[in-house]
């Protein structure tokens, strides 16, 4: 008997493996134990080892490929034996070809008489019609199971996850154009995720049959983007199969109203129900789940505009589709002329949309950019289910200031004051332990590293790459890692390492004259630091006398599900004792 290989969970922390190699192929002999193929986790690359013997008969998931837990990556079992019960669940579908499944359908229904009798004796012409209907629909039923069984050499790519935070990646720029022969390794294209512009190889040897997106356009993670095979591969059926499709999308033929010896069921109480792919008159693209939320919402889905593969209706469209206002002609009944005079009136103008003010002069609608949406999300996410509190602090910068320029005459890289303020949070973080902290769901975890981020103003946004290990390393080379990274930043060409793993961030807006702010909780991170300029203020001395002084002013903002304001305070406390006295950070 045939037997499912899935992904195992292989770390504590694992959603998904990746496909590093496979070692054995379809046809393969498999005996226990045997490694099958290397797994890569979040932690490591790991040996998957096959637990039955047999003969490899399946492999559904290509090399370079995510698998979530529990997905489906081959199936072991005897030589010729049938396996395709097991991918499509073990509803019994037919096994002895494609060409059986589809009377199966029609042999579901009861004991009734057939479909071409039923309307002969009443009309004549309709029954000659739906008997060619009738007759297509296994034709066409069969055509697609033989597509979904065909071997088609050729491999979709799809849009990777770049980052932690990704959810979609814009396409730059195409470097290859449908027909270049692609080798294993090749830039395909330039990807604009939420942190930086990143080239997009290619894992596959062949050439580029497909391109599903235009330059500028948006696709999900894990959305098609094109196609590498063999030249004259199948590629729609390749998609077709990839989207879903298949039997679940029939063309229906017209019925005129010549043809309808009934009113259709579809209209209740006079008005047209909503039509979904099921009921329409014409081939519509659109995944199970899109037609089952349209069913459930009454959304005629042929109101609906794709955003997927070749126009293909997904989830998202459903979700986000407006039905145009009710009493339009369009959508007015014609079964009575009043109603229809009524509606040929002059209408007043709609007012504009829900939320968006009219305009009263000349504007500019900007995109957003995709490191703008994922900046929108976050920042919204944390602020609104963090809760906030902030705690505002001055420190003294008097012997920072002198300090600094004789560091400066030794040290390989400029000192800046906000490279002493990132070391003198890596070290108050080693003693407060409770602010390097973050808030795992029905956990806190408390980190025994410190990686600081330190926010860099881009052109589009905020980057936030991280200092890590701060605590060990010297304000020197801290200064001059900052400074590769922002250079980095700006450029657009940081890597994902660069930028996650932060569990304390910094914001300095010192620079542009700012005295103090608050800033928005980074996360995983349960706290930031806003750090304001230094400026000269009047201080006194205890006898009353007046002399200057240089303050600069810093505000914690902590999560109150991690930290205390107590907790808060003293670590404040910590960061200004070592600012105060710098000396003690060099020793």
């Amino acid at each position: 008997m045939a037997e499912v290989i899935r992904m195992p969970k292989m770390s504590d922390t694992m959603e998904e493996g990746v496909i590093a190699e496979w070692h054995k192929k379809v046809g393969d002999t498999i005996k226990s134990g045997e490694v099958i193929a290397e797994v890569e986790t979040d932690k490591a690359t790991m040996d998957l080892e096959s637990y039955y013997d047999g003969t490899l008969l399946y492999i559904g998931v290509n090399k370079g490929d995510a698998v979530p837990i529990d997905g489906i990556m081959a199936i072991v079992g005897a030589q010729g034996e049938d396996y395709k019960a097991l991918l499509e669940g073990g509803n019994g579908a037919a096994k002895n070809g494609s060409a059986e499944s589809a009377p199966a359908v029609e042999e579901a229904k009861p004991e009734a008489t057939p479909a071409t009798e039923a309307p002969a004796a009443a009309a004549p012409q309709p029954a000659k019609k739906a008997a060619a209907t009738t007759t297509a629909a296994p034709a066409a039923a069969a055509a697609a199971a033989t597509a979904a069984v065909e071997k088609i050499n050729a491999t979709v790519v799809r849009m990777p996850k770049m980052s932690d935070t990704m959810e979609e990646g814009t396409l730059v720029s195409w470097q290859k154009k449908v027909g270049d022969k692609i080798k294993s390794g090749d830039i395909l294209a330039e990807v604009e995720t939420d942190k930086a512009t990143m080239e997009l190889e290619a894992y596959e040897d062949g050439v580029l049959l497909h391109v599903g997106i235009k330059e500028g356009e948006s696709v999900p993670v894990d959305g098609i983007i094109a196609v590498i095979g063999e030249e004259g591969a199948n590629v729609e059926a390749l998609l077709a199969r990839e989207n879903g499709e298949g039997g679940d999308e029939v063309e229906v033929e017209n019925i005129s109203a010549a043809d309808e010896g009934t009113k259709p069921a579809d209209q209740v109480n006079g008005q047209e129900k909503s039509v979904s792919v099921a009921d329409s008159s014409e081939r519509i693209k659109a995944s199970p789940l899109a037609k089952r939320l349209a069913d459930e919402k009454g959304i005629n889905l042929r109101q609906v505009e794709g955003s997927g593969d070749n126009g293909r209706i997904i989830k998202r469209d459903v979700d986000d589709f407006k039905p145009a206002a009710k009493g339009t002609p369009a959508e007015a009944p014609a079964a009575s002329p009043a109603p229809a005079t009524k509606a040929a009136e002059p209408v007043a103008p709609s007012a504009p949309a829900s939320g968006t003010p009219a305009a009263t002069g000349d504007y500019t609608d900007t995109p957003i950019s995709q490191m703008r949406k994922t900046i929108a999300r976050r920042l919204s996410e944390s602020l609104f289910t963090a809760p906030h509190f902030y705690v505002t602090m001055e420190i003294v910068m008097d012997k920072a200031m002198a300090l600094r320029p004789q560091l400066n005459e030794v040290s390989p890289a400029k000192i800046s004051f906000n490279d002493m303020v990132i070391k003198a949070c890596a070290l108050a973080l080693k003693q407060h332990p409770a602010v390097n902290s973050a808030w795992i769901g029905d956990k806190i975890r408390r980190y025994n590293y410190v990686n600081i981020g330190v926010a860099v103003a881009v052109d589009e946004g905020l980057l936030v790459p991280v200092i890590r290990d701060a605590d060990k390393k010297t304000m020197s080379v801290i200064s001059g890692e900052v400074k590769e990274l922002a250079g980095k930043a700006k450029d657009k060409k940081l890597q994902p390492k660069e930028w996650e793993g932060n569990t304390f961030s910094i914001s300095n807006l010192g620079m542009f004259g700012v005295d103090e702010f608050t800033a928005i909780i980074n996360p995983p991170d349960s706290c930031i630091l806003a750090v304001g300029g230094i400026k000269k203020v009047a201080a006194f001395k205890e006898d009353g006398t007046v002399y200057p002084t240089n303050i600069m002013k810093v505000t914690l903002s902590a999560d109150h599900r991690v930290v205390d304001g107590a907790s808060a305070a003293q670590f404040l406390l910590t960061v200004k004792k070592l600012l105060e006295e710098p000396m003690s950070m060099l020793v």
